[in-house]
C-alpha cells in the first residue's frame, strides 16, 4: 500500500512551478500504478495552452475559478468546485486561471514521471526525466 500525504511533496522536486500553475506531484509512473496523480494549482488571471498528444488527462475542480476553452470548436467551460472535466480526446485546449486560485486534483495516464513541464505547443513528452 502507498500512503503519502501531498505536505510531503512541497518543497521537494515533485513539486513543479512555473509561471501560470504549481504542480504536486503525488503519485508518479515509479509508483506503478498506469497513472499518476496530481494536486495543481492554477493561477489567477494566467492562460495556458495545452495539448496533450501522449497522455489523457482528467482534472476534478477542487476551489477556485476559471475556465477552459477548447481550441477545436471554442467552446468555453467555466470552472470551479465540483466540476470535473475529462481530455479523452488529446483536446488542445486554452486553461484559465480566474479571479481566485483554482485547485484542481489531476489524473494523468500514461502517469508522468515527475519532470514533464509543457513545450511551446502545450505538449507534455511522452516521458520525461531530469535535467
Amino acid at each position: 500500500m502507498i500512503v503519502r500525504n501531498v505536505k510531503d511533496v512541497i518543497g521537494t522536486d515533485g513539486e513543479v512551478k512555473t509561471e501560470n500553475w504549481l504542480s504536486r506531484r503525488v503519485l508518479l509512473k515509479k509508483d506503478g500504478m498506469g497513472f499518476s496523480f496530481h494536486e495543481t494549482v492554477i493561477f489567477p488571471g494566467t492562460e495556458t495552452h495545452i495539448h496533450y498528444q501522449n497522455h489523457l488527462e482528467a482534472v476534478w475542480c477542487i476551489e477556485g475559478d476559471g475556465e477552459v476553452e477548447t481550441i477545436a470548436d471554442g467552446k468555453k467551460y467555466a470552472l470551479g468546485p465540483g466540476v470535473v472535466y475529462a481530455l479523452d480526446q488529446h483536446d488542445e485546449h486554452w486553461l484559465r486561471g480566474g479571479k481566485e486560485p483554482l485547485r484542481v486534483i489531476c489524473v494523468f495516464n500514461p502517469p508522468l514521471t515527475g519532470y514533464e513541464v509543457h513545450d511551446d505547443k502545450g505538449v507534455y513528452p511522452l516521458e520525461s526525466t531530469a535535467a
